[in-house]
């Protein structure tokens, strides 16, 4: 399977441009993730579907820009529980949910429940699309080329434990509860 032909093909340039000529024709409009909302222009993004917690995270970030996004037009929603419940599932299932923020999981759970292609140049994101049908598209970078699992290890004793429920705004994952070293991301062993 060739996993950049659902995002940006691989061996070309990601523009805002050639971005529109790769959505794919079931989706129904784009849910633009925080980096589209910094790098393309006001026109390119007129219409798309953004979250509401993402104009905190823009201030943040970029403050001149979040005073430009009136201008765009943007459609500011939240996506339901059964979306939210959806988008939670398959990132525990592949172990992605202690890497994701609690934006990114608006935003995929969003894409998820209007049928939307998810602009994103995270590749967490463009991992989960992948494995969960939903349409994407990268929005500066090249995509992903495959497929990713996670596991939550300890650093200290190599214990694999659950993957949280719930997404982390600080990134952090906290202490083994058997030795008491940091835990961290690992790609899961096949």
């Amino acid at each position: 399977m060739n996993v950049a032909s659902c995002g940006h093909r691989l061996g070309t340039e990601a523009t805002p441009e050639s971005a529109a000529d790769l959505r794919p024709s079931m989706a129904e409009g784009e849910v633009l993730d925080t980096a589209a909302l910094i790098a393309w222009p006001l026109e390119r993004m007129r219409g798309s579907l953004v979250v509401p917690s993402q104009r905190a995270e823009l201030s943040r970030i970029s403050p001149d820009r979040e005073i430009m996004l009136d201008a765009a037009e943007l459609e500011w929603a939240s996506p339901g529980s059964a979306a939210i419940a959806r988008a939670s599932d398959l990132a525990t299932t592949t172990g992605d949910m202690a890497g994701l923020s609690p934006v990114d999981l608006e935003l995929l759970a969003l894409a998820i429940e209007r049928v939307a292609t998810l602009a994103t140049d995270d590749y967490r994101l463009q991992n989960l699309c992948e494995l969960g049908g939903v349409p994407w598209l990268s929005v500066t970078m090249e995509g992903i080329s495959s497929l990713w699992s996670w596991e939550l290890r300890c650093t200290g004793c190599g214990a694999v434990l659950p993957s949280p429920g719930t997404p982390s705004s600080r990134r952090e994952l906290g202490n083994c509860s058997d030795c008491g070293s940091t835990l961290k991301l690992s790609r899961k062993r096949d």
